[in-house]
């Protein structure tokens, strides 16, 4: 059976959250942080039946909670973010311990955004008017219908920022969840459930299963009974969910990582370029919009390389708990395997190290902020994702060899254009991605689309997207004349 786990005096419960009640499993996994490794506890660990049972529950809710309209979801949706402000420091605590977030990013940034992600959607969705198109033969009334039963699969690197993203339009469209939170990340979501019980969401309308990708993930995309799917994370489980959805014929929205190029032009503010740079280490870089390839103008590159350098060496790396630190751990073992892995094998291929390359003297899943250079448009470091504190360095001669290189990507998910901003701005137009930012990084509009391109993804989030992903789009035809049937229409 589950347990409550004690986190800094905080207590947690580790149970699923299936049709408002609690349900424990006689299987459990174990958590640990990976600020010490310590374990943290063991958290239930649901098996297929309850996945299906959570399915269930979610069908049973969707009449009533469709039925209630916009106006009539609001309330309780508005209920919810309050009582996500009112656990803002067991959210920090959570997050912070089992997934290695900054406090200080939790505490004024990524809380007060989950509560945003609510009460937008909750207030866009009062927006979402008919839209009332005359022809000459009929008025059409197009609605935003909700879908149903939604599956909601979200990522280690950042649960509550991306589980709220998600569950945010989902219900204010009307439709019911069932939430998958990370296996090495869980325990967010579960004060999450104490947030949605607080707030008095009817039965149902949100569930939360716990578990591995193999097992709880495997069952929950598989339910036919789904409406939608939602998944951030990594490209071979998209692949996976993405095969299982199509057989079934259920909308999926993949939300996937990138390779990100950070373009340096020649006339950029080479100190504004180079402290934004520094930025990208942050969350140890486990971060799909980070800009990771850099590619920097030959004329400046010297310059550049020594600005970000010092940059970079001021950075403070070490517990996430101290509002002080800059950079955190690496979430698991296996990842920063992972990621040491990368990098001895860029340095067998000849890579030179600008800095770091090594394990930091914070601990054993504490990586350096690294850079490498001398690297080749085919290198596997410049090829593929690393997910971990590691970017790369290489050069252009001219821009059209700078949109070149950032486009030599199977990926497309952001990027980065710091020069002088009609110039930045022309660069910017000409990158494949879902979005890019110019002389700036990290502003985002919950407004305004947010996704990829390529192996970065298929949808897009944000404002009315969400809501097109989230809606079935129904067109009322009422003819304008007393209608004829007659075989001859078409």
């Amino acid at each position: 059976m589950a347990e409550t786990i004690a986190l800094e005096g905080v207590e947690i419960n580790s149970s699923h959250y299936i049709n408002g009640e609690r349900v424990g499993s006689d299987e459990t996994f174990e958590v640990f942080s990976p600020i010490d490794q310590r374990k943290l506890g063991h958290v239930a660990q649901a098996s297929t039946e309850q996945v299906g049972d959570a399915v269930s529950a979610a069908l049973a809710a969707f009449p009533a909670w469709a039925a209630l309209g916009a106006e009539g979801r609001k309330p309780y949706l508005d209920r919810f973010a309050e009582e996500i402000g009112k656990r803002t420091e067991a959210l920090c605590q959570a997050e912070a311990n089992d997934a290695g977030l900054l406090l200080s990013r939790l505490r004024h940034g990524i809380i007060p955004r989950a509560m945003l992600n609510i009460t937008y959607f909750a207030e866009h969705a009062l927006q979402l008017q008919e839209n009332v198109i005359e022809t000459k033969q009929a008025t059409h009334r197009v609605r935003h219908d909700p879908a149903g039963v939604c599956a909601i699969i979200t990522p280690w690197n950042s649960p509550l920022m991306l589980t709220t993203w998600k569950v945010g339009p989902a219900l204010a469209s009307g439709n019911t969840v069932v939430v998958k939170p990370p296996e090495w990340a869980p325990l967010s979501s579960s004060l999450l459930a104490d947030a949605a019980h607080a707030a008095g969401l009817p039965a149902g309308v949100f569930n939360i299963v716990q578990g591995s990708g193999a097992v709880t993930g495997a069952a929950l995309v598989a339910d036919q009974r789904l409406a939608r799917i939602s998944f951030t994370g990594s490209v071979p489980t998209a692949r996976t969910i993405a095969a299982i959805a199509g057989a079934n014929l259920v909308p999926a929205s993949l939300e996937l990582g990138g390779k990100s190029p950070f373009i340096v032009l020649a006339d950029a503010d080479l100190d504004a370029a180079a402290a934004t740079g520094a930025l990208m280490y942050r969350n140890a870089t486990q971060v799909c919009l980070a800009g990771t390839r850099f590619l920097v103008a030959e004329s400046v590159r010297d310059e550049f390389v020594e600005r970000m350098k010092d940059y970079v060496s001021k950075l403070r790396v070490g517990d996430p708990r101290d509002e002080a630190t800059e950079v955190g751990p690496i979430i698991h073992p296996r990842q920063i395997e992972k990621v040491k892995g990368y990098v001895e094998r860029a340095k067998a291929a000849g890579a030179q190290t600008l800095w770091g390359g090594g394990v930091h003297s914070a601990g054993e899943l504490y990586f350096e902020p690294t850079m490498f250079a001398g690297v080749g448009p085919e290198d596997e470091i410049v090829r593929e994702e690393v997910f971990g504190p590691v970017l790369v360095l290489q050069t252009f001669a001219d821009d059209d060899e700078a949109v070149r290189m950032a486009n030599d990507t199977v990926y497309g998910l952001g990027g980065v254009c710091y020069g002088e901003e009609a110039h930045a701005t022309a660069i910017a137009e000409q990158v494949r991605t879902g979005f890019i930012w110019v002389n700036s990084f990290g502003i985002r509009d919950i407004a305004a689309p947010f996704g990829g391109r390529g192996q970065s993804g298929i949808g897009r989030e944000g404002g009315e997207w969400s809501f097109e992903f989230f809606c079935d789009i129904k067109d009322v035809v009422i003819p304008k004349q007393p209608f004829k049937p007659s075989f001859s229409q078409r």
